[in-house]
């Protein structure tokens, strides 16, 4: 049974509800529907923790969806599955074909800098001052483009580069 048909909540069931009425109204193709199908039992099962079971729905959401808007999205959803596992390599590709289908994600930019921030106290951890810079000058870049989407947000990031001068503000 698929996981759109299991719902534990009141807002579970509503939202699944929802969703299927949007699915018969809007004009959709079968291919669309069935990504959206998939995305959505993806994002039902990776908010209860089930990460494989999300990975499995997102993959298939990939294959019928060809919009680059909606598969930035999934793209960036398999992304912070990575991330949550530790599997930071792959976290960062998928962060990429994300930013190439929608460049407007201040969030893929913030994971890939938080992913950068983190490789780059690894190697200070490691006594490898080079390498940690480099790494710590990826995350910056990177935070630079979320903050310039998203003025505002990312506080932190925003002060870690005042702090570390690596981005002078007005």
């Amino acid at each position: 049974m698929p996981r759109s048909r299991i719902n534990v909540n009141f807002i579970d069931k509503t939202s699944s509800i929802v969703a299927n009425i949007l699915l018969r109204i809007i004009p959709t193709t079968s291919g669309e529907k069935k990504a959206f199908t998939y995305y959505r039992d993806g994002m039902l099962a990776q908010s209860e923790g089930n990460y494989a079971e999300a990975l499995q729905n997102y993959y298939e959401a990939t294959r019928p969806e060809i919009d680059p808007y909606d598969r930035s999205y999934i793209l960036y959803n398999i992304g912070l599955i990575h991330t949550s596992n530790g599997e930071h390599t792959k976290a960062l590709e998928y962060y990429f074909q994300a930013l190439e289908r929608n460049p407007f994600l201040p969030q893929a930019f913030n994971n890939m800098a938080v992913i950068c921030h983190y490789r780059g106290e690894q190697a200070i951890l490691q006594g490898d001052s080079e390498i940690a810079e480099a790494w710590s000058d990826q995350a910056a870049e990177y935070w630079k483009q979320a903050i310039a989407l998203t003025p505002g947000n990312y506080i932190e990031a925003h002060n870690w580069l005042k702090i570390t001068r690596r981005f002078e503000f007005e």
